[in-house]
């Protein structure tokens, strides 16, 4: 019998993974503040079930998966959303004045007008 472990870090479909854009964006942030990193949540909340959540870590939890995005970018994601954000890419758009963080979820089966909210 063999034993394998699962590593969310080295299999790709359930990386949780940021642009280029994404990542300036945060690093800018992450430089006023004394935070560890970025913590990328789910609240059920909006028209279609769910709402991502985006948080300052100031203190690691252990129910957080670790992705080490670049040298001084590390995103946590609490295991129990995983399911729901495995596969995600994180980016930051500019649209004329207005600037937004947007997740390309491949989970999300529907989302809504505003495009705040998902469904799994």
């Amino acid at each position: 019998m063999t034993i394998e472990t699962f590593d969310p870090n080295t299999a790709p479909e359930h990386k949780v993974t940021m642009t280029d854009a994404a990542i300036q964006h945060l690093q800018k942030l992450l430089a006023n503040s004394n935070a560890q990193g970025v913590r990328l949540g789910v609240k059920k909340s909006g028209c279609s079930g769910f709402k991502y959540d985006i948080e300052f870590v100031n203190e690691i939890s252990d129910e957080d998966t670790r992705f080490q995005i670049n040298d001084d970018i590390a995103l946590y994601v609490p295991t129990e959303f995983l399911p729901m954000v495995s596969g995600t890419e994180v980016d930051f758009t500019t649209e004329g004045l207005n600037s937004t963080i947007k997740f390309n979820n491949p989970n999300a089966k529907d989302l809504c007008g505003c495009g705040e909210s998902f469904s799994v």
